[in-house]
Formats: C-alpha cells, sequence, structure tokens
C-alpha cells in the first residue's frame, strides 16, 4: 500500500461514544510520585539538603539525601510545580511537570552557584529548557525534553524529526530524518549518546550518512539532551553542522514499572525498569515495527526493524559509580519488482528486486568518580557497530522477449569503533569552572561496494559494466584532546572559552580549534551574547575510500584529502517578557574552506553530498580546494506549556553556497532559503474530577524547495541511464513544501490502581499536499518523471504504564 494512496475514513458518531466513555472514566483517589537527583550544575557531584517543595501545596516537601536523590510521594495527579533551593546556590523552578497515575515522574535537577554572597539564594523562576544542559553551550544551543518528542504533532515520536521545529533546521523530506543544519550536508551532523560518538542512530541507514526512514532511538529511555546548531564548546569536534547530545535517563531506583504500548510507527514497544542492587537500577526497552503493515514508509514493500536499549546503574562503590549502556537495532526490506511497486513508490522500481538489511549497535561502560568536593573525573569506554548488506538484481530488456535478470549492486560494509573518552571537572570557586578530556577513536572499516551505476559498456557483452567502487579493510585513528573553562567575569558577563585539537591518521593532519563565547545579562530579561568557533570534519568515508583502476590496480586517490574547514560566527539576543515566554533571535556566518572539489574544472563540491541513501561514485580525482558560504537570521517565539497551553514558533532565512573547482558560485542543495513553524497544543482536564487530559496539537511547515541538478533527457535517453547536466549543477528549485498535522490524544489516570494509558490519533499532511520527492529519468518511460513526498497518513498508538 502507498502512502500517498492511502484511503481514510472515519466514523464521527462512533468516535463521540468513545470519548463520551473517555470522559466519563475518571480519577478518584489515585495519588502520583516524582522521584530525582540534584547534582552541581559543573562538578556532578550530588548536593545533600536541597529543600524541594511542591509551589501548590508547600506542605508537600522534603531534603535531598548525601545523594542527591530525593522522592516526593502523594502528589495529586495532573501538571504541577516544583522549588528546589539550596544555600549558596540560584534557585531552580521546575514548571508543569505531568504527574500521572502510571508512572513516576524522574527529574534530575542541575543548581548553579550563585556568583556573589555564597549565603545569598538567588531566585530564577521559570523554565529554562531553552538553555543547554552543557552549561559551556552558550549560544546556539537548546534543551530537547522526552515530552516535546512524544508530544509535537507529525513527530513519529523520532528526536530528529522533532528537531525540524527548531530555528536553523530544515528537513523538508518525510521520507528521512536527515538532518540539515544552516544549510550544511546533513553528513556534517555529530551523533553522541552519553558522551560517545556514535554512528548514524537510525534502521536502514548507510555508510557515511546520519539519517534514514526510521529511527533506532527509543523515547522510552531518554533523558533531557542537547541540541546545538552552531559555534560548538570545544568537548565536541569532528563536526561541522551541529550536534545531538543524547542522554539515557535511570531507571526507577525504587519500584518497578512497565510501559507497553503499539502504534503505526514506534511498532510494538515495552519497557521495564526498577531498583538493582543496593542502590542502582535497570532499565531495559524494545520495539518491533509496524510502519510498513500499515503503510507509513512510501513503499509496498513491508520493512522489519526492531531495536533494544539499556540503562544498567550499579551505584555508588568503593571505584564511583558505574553505568552500563547500549543500544542495538535491526532492519531489513525486500523490494521484489512489479509485486511491491506502484508508480507512487519512493524507493523501488518494477524491473528490480533488492535485498537490504542494516545493523547498528552501540555500548559503553561509564565510571564517575570525585576526586575531591570540587572536581570528578568521566572515564567511558565504549565500542559501537554499524553493518549493511544489501543486493540488486535488475531485469534488462525489461518487458521483452529478451528480458534478462542480472546482478546490478553488491553491498558489504561493516563499521567499528573502539572508543575512550575521559573527561575531568572542577569547580574552582563560584566565578571559575574547569573541563578538559580526552576522545580517543579507532575506527576499522572492511567496506565493499560494486555496481553497474552509470557505467558504459566496455567489455561488449550489451550491458553496463559491473565494477568495484569502493573497497576497504583498514583503520583510522581520529584523537581529540580539548580544553575549555568558564569564567564569570561579574554578574552579568560570563566567557566560556576552549581549544579543542584533532589528529586525523589517514593524512596525518593536526588542528587546533579555539573556540569562544561571551553571555552579556544587560537586564533579568534581556541577555546578548557572541560565540566563535574553528570546526574541522573528514570527508564522508564513501568518498575517501572511492576506488580507480589504474592499470589493472585499484587506487584510493581521495584518501588524503585534508579535514574540511569551518569557521563559525554567531550574534544572538534572548528575551524573557514574562514568565514561561521567551523570544530569540540570532544571526551567524560561516565560512568554509578545503571542501573536496574535482582537480579538473567542475561543479562538484564534496559539500553537496548526504542528501540521499547513496554517494557520488565517480568522483575520483579530488582536491582540497572548494570553498563555501552560509549565512542566515533566525526568530524564535516560544511559549512553554503553562495554564494547558503551549506554542513555538521559527522561522529561518538564510543563504548557503558554495564553489566547485570551476569558480562558479552555486546554490548547495541544502538552501531551501526560508524555513517557517508554527506549533501549537491546549491540553483539557475532562472527567468528574479533572484527573484526565484530553489534548490537540497541531504544527504547520513551509520551506523553500531544495535545488537540484535537471536532467539530460536527450543524453540520458542515448545511454539508457540518467546523465545529468553537470553545467546547470543545482540550478532548478522545486516547489515550495507545506505541511499541516493535527494531533489529537487522551491521557487516562486509573482511579483505583497506578496505572495510566494514553492513545493519540496523528494526522499528517492533513491537506495531502503534494511535496516533490523527486524529479528523475525513467529508464521504463524514457522520460523525466516526478515522484511526490508521502501524502495524507493517519498515525496512531496507544500506551499503559503500570
Amino acid at each position: 500500500m502507498k502512502q500517498n494512496k492511502i484511503e481514510f475514513t472515519l466514523d464521527l458518531k462512533k468516535l463521540l461514544i468513545i470519548i463520551v466513555l473517555v470522559i466519563g472514566y475518571s480519577s478518584f483517589a489515585q495519588k502520583g510520585t516524582i522521584r530525582g537527583q540534584v547534582i552541581d550544575n559543573f562538578t556532578d557531584q550530588p548536593l545533600e539538603g536541597v529543600t524541594v517543595i511542591f509551589l501548590t501545596d508547600s506542605t508537600i516537601g522534603t531534603t535531598t539525601n548525601a545523594e542527591g536523590k530525593f522522592r516526593l510521594e502523594n502528589l495529586p495527579i495532573g501538571r504541577g510545580s516544583f522549588g528546589f533551593s539550596f544555600l549558596g546556590y540560584e534557585t531552580a523552578t521546575i514548571a508543569n511537570i505531568d504527574v500521572t497515575s502510571g508512572k513516576e515522574v524522574s527529574i534530575d535537577i542541575r543548581l548553579t552557584e550563585s556568583y556573589s554572597n555564597l549565603n545569598e539564594v538567588v531566585v530564577r523562576s521559570g523554565p529554562r529548557k531553552d538553555q543547554a544542559i552543557n552549561k559551556l553551550a552558550a549560544v546556539s544551543a537548546r534543551q530537547v525534553s522526552v515530552e516535546e518528542i512524544t508530544k509535537y504533532a507529525g513527530g513519529r515520536s523520532d528526536v530528529a524529526r522533532l528537531a525540524s521545529n527548531f530555528a536553523g533546521v530544515s528537513a523538508p523530506n518525510d521520507s528521512r530524518n536527515d538532518i540539515v543544519v544552516r544549510g550544511n550536508s546533513p553528513t556534517g551532523l555529530l551523533w553522541r549518546i552519553d558522551g560517545i560518538p556514535v554512528p548514524s542512530p537510525n534502521h536502514f541507514s548507510t555508510l557515511g550518512t546520519t539519517g534514514s526512514p526510521v529511527s533506532a532511538l527509543n523515547p522510552n529511555v531518554m533523558g533531557n539532551s542537547d541540541f546545538l546548531t552552531s559555534a560548538f564548546p570545544a568537548e565536541y569536534g569532528n563536526a561541522l553542522g551541529g550536534v545531538f547530545d543524547i542522554n539515557f535517563r535511570k531507571g526507577n531506583t525504587d519500584k518497578y514499572e512497565y510501559t507497553v504500548g503499539v502504534g503505526a510507527m514506534t511498532g510494538f514497544e515495552g519497557v521495564a525498569e526498577g531498583p538493582m542492587g543496593k542502590d542502582g537500577s535497570f532499565m531495559v526497552a524494545a520495539r518491533y515495527g509496524l510502519a510498513g503493515i500499515v503503510g507509513g514508509m512510501g513503499t509496498g514493500a513491508i520493512p522489519n526493524y526492531s531495536d533494544l536499549s539499556f540503562n544498567l546503574d550499579f551505584g555508588k562503590t568503593k571505584l564511583g559509580s558505574f553505568t552500563l549502556f547500549g543500544i542495538a537495532g535491526n532492519s531489513t526490506i525486500d523490494f521484489n519488482g512489479e509485486e511491491d511497486y506502484d508508480d507512487g513508490d519512493l524507493f523501488s522500481a518494477p524491473d528490480e528486486n533488492f535485498e537490504y538489511a542494516s545493523q547498528f549497535g552501540m555500548v559503553g561502560l561509564r565510571n564517575t568518580i570525585s576526586l575531591n568536593d570540587y572536581s570528578s573525573i568521566k572515564t567511558t569506554i565504549g565500542g559501537s557497530f554499524s553493518g549493511q548488506d544489501g543486493q540488486v538484481d535488475r531485469i534488462y530488456d525489461y518487458g521483452t522477449p529478451q528480458a534478462n535478470l542480472l546482478r546490478f549492486a553488491d553491498i558489504d560494509n561493516t563499521e567499528t569503533r573502539l572508543t575512550l573518552s575521559s573527561v575531568y571537572n572542577a569547580k574552582f570557586n563560584n566565578k571559575f569552572t574547569f573541563r578538559s578530556g580526552v576522545l580517543l577513536e579507532q575506527f576499522n572499516l572492511s567496506a565493499s561496494v560494486a555496481n553497474r551505476l552509470d557505467l558504459p559498456d566496455n567489455d561488449g557483452d550489451g550491458y553496463p559494466d559491473y565494477q568495484q567502487r569502493i573497497s576497504n579493510d583498514g583503520g583510522y585513528t581520529v584523537f581529540q584532546p580539548y580544553a575549555q573553562g568558564q569564567y564569570r567575569l561579574t554578574e552579568s558577563f560570563t566567557l566560556n572559552a576552549g581549544l579543542h585539537t584533532q589528529y586525523f591518521s589517514l593524512n596525518e593532519a593536526f588542528v587546533a580549534e579555539p573556540r569562544a563565547s561571551l553571555t552579556w545579562q544587560l537586564a533579568k530579561a534581556h541577555s546578548i551574547t557572541f560565540g566563535y568557533g574553528l570546526h574541522h570534519q573528514n570527508v564522508p568515508a564513501p568518498i575517501l575510500f572511492l576506488n580507480e583502476n589504474v592499470n589493472g590496480t585499484d587506487v584510493q586517490a581521495n584518501k588524503d584529502l585534508d579535514l574540511v574547514r569551518s569557521n563559525h560566527y554567531v550574534l544572538g539576543y534572548d528575551l524573557r517578557p514574562g514568565t514561561g515566554w521567551r523570544a530569540k533571535i540570532e544571526a551567524y556566518y560561516q565560512d568554509i574552506t578545503n571542501a573536496a572539489v574535482d582537480a579538473n574544472s567542475t561543479g562538484y563540491s564534496s559539500l553537496t553530498e548526504g542528501s540521499d541513501f547513496i554517494f557520488s561514485f565517480d568522483e575520483l580525482n579530488l582536491v582540497s580546494e572548494g570553498v563555501g558560504h552560509n549565512y542566515g537570521l533566525e526568530l524564535t517565539v516560544e511559549k512553554f506549556l503553562s495554564n494547558g497551553w503551549y506554542s513555538l514558533a521559527t522561522a529561518s532565512l538564510f543563504e548557503a553556497k558554495y564553489e566547485g573547482s570551476d569558480g562558479i558560485e552555486r546554490n548547495s542543495p541544502f538552501n531551501n532559503g526560508y524555513v517557517f513553524n508554527v506549533l501549537g497544543g491546549k491540553e483539557f482536564k475532562v472527567g468528574k474530577n479533572g484527573k484526565n487530559v484530553l489534548s490537540i496539537d497541531s504544527r504547520f511547515s513551509t520551506s523553500g524547495g531544495r535545488y537540484y541538478t535537471p536532467v539530460d533527457l536527450a543524453a540520458s535517453q542515448a545511454v539508457g541511464y540518467q546523465i545529468l547536466q553537470d553545467d546547470l549543477a543545482f540550478s532548478e528549485q522545486y516547489d515550495p513544501y507545506l505541511r499541516l498535522d493535527l494531533k489529537i490524544g487522551m491521557k487516562i489516570n486509573s482511579s483505583k490502581r497506578k496505572v495510566s494509558h494514553q492513545f493519540y490519533v496523528d494526522f499528517q499532511n492533513v491537506t495531502n499536499n503534494e511535496n516533490v520527492f523527486i524529479r528523475q529519468y525513467n529508464r521504463l518511460t524514457n522520460s523525466v518523471d516526478q515522484v511526490d513526498q508521502i501524502g495524507f497518513f493517519p498515525d496512531f498508538g496507544y500506551k499503559i504504564q503500570f
């Protein structure tokens, strides 16, 4: 079944009956619980004796124990706010925490020491999710909450798709969750899980890419995380576009809890968590996908995918605390020619049989040990794995008596890496904090790609030649030492500065990258920030290890390409006009050099790679002489959830340009020009005591179309495969992208048991707008055809927590 051909009908009478029954199912006596840990914002040391108050009823309160942990029970069901105060620290208020009957709420709080008098308590009210968890990230950074991942309309419970709502991010492709940050290729994004860099954490991923149709990150195991779009702090390296720093949460240390659910895109899912040992905990979550069955992938083939995530906290020992965490994902899909295809299929063709499997996994063991009252060391040993295996058979002379089935492509890639990360944190006083560390990654890449893609018939057998395009079995090292600090010059001025260094063994390049940001708090509600960062990243592996046959020998001429270099400049202004509101405007400029371009005069640049499942196979003679630049203006206006409603509006105006070796400035394929998003939602208390919640959420998104290279139809017809007009590279633009989503959900808190139910229907692309997926040469129709993206699709889900 094809996504853009789904017919969906809804019996309104039955729906009204269901809603009436749900509203009548109200809650009477069931209470909720929150728990968590309070730590110092920089040293990660637990804070004992912090006062925790339920602000709606100040008689409900407690203090943290020696491990900084707290627990508040018998809380009324619904949203509540909580205050955290400690002598010598800025008081924090966490608002609108959703307390339910089915699951205890975990809140981890970081408190910042007061600037002036250590005996003075400075009150900072209101949520600050607009600020990153990492307080050394002062510009172009924000915190991502788990609730946002599951709440926003059209998000498919995918953290990568959530990011497309933020200023500076464009992702006008319903079939993939690539994150395009400020006009950079999605290959410029760095994924980290609990401090460990990882390959693309997605199902159906391919070598060198960072996105795919389906995420393998399970929101059930995630804690609040950071998303950075420019001028990153010194601890982040080997990235040009952005950083997604994912954190796993800990399991319940006091009680066993379970979650079971089913959804169109999330599939069947189950979570178990609870205490382990003296003061440790475990959490294990598994999912099995259903998207292919319900038609959410834009293809008639049925994809199979599953993932397993875990976080085992062994508690505190004499050698510090130990945590074992990891994730594993597996995905397969088979396209069987005419059986799975129609003219709206995004990925298959009637004359091809395609089998594909991918795997992703990572595991890490983290040790955190306190050296004294003001410093600690966090060391993590990890390993990750990413593999792809695929075979394509194509029917040549399709539909004729001469039809002949031949192997068209073979893919067998395996990337493994061993990682060692060690971070030293110290807070010497309330004005100066320091962080330094090393990150060592040892890669091993066994890659083999052979195909007939866009090749002539040199051997005279009547078919395109079959050629080995990538062949590699070896390793390389990335070594990244860094140091950074924060100095509070005055109560109004804060300086973050650091130095990141990087060694890349393939070309023996060593670079030093200064990073700095300055924040000026003009008044309580106004601040100005300036940031600068120098960043480098290696050219994607599929380009580095391309084969060129020279006198019968395969040569990898691109292996010695320089690291691509980018200078980031950011200027921002933040305004908090009232409690729960914020507005932010940022201007940025990025100057890119050392991009890989053809040694001959062409319009190719490595800055254009990463927009599809595959990379170029014919760029065999590259030099590091390409340039590019991105600049833009971004606006965010946000009302955090309070009084039952929230809203978010973002606008991005930008340009992304590059030059190939021909010296002509061209649009990047990621140069949409503009992106606008408007999101909003309202919660309604229903039932006799208002313990249940009906929610309505919506999202409107539009952006300029992506630039593409037109097809040379006559040349393509002559050879039987697509030939692009390279002299007109990325000179044409698809029509603007537009999409409207509407989500309706219900949360039911049991009146008698520790159980809660949640369900939703997410109507995606309500207007069934025909957004362009691609225009390409069709070898069967012998013409240039257009394929549209996924049309109207009703996502749904149900979850029970107990």
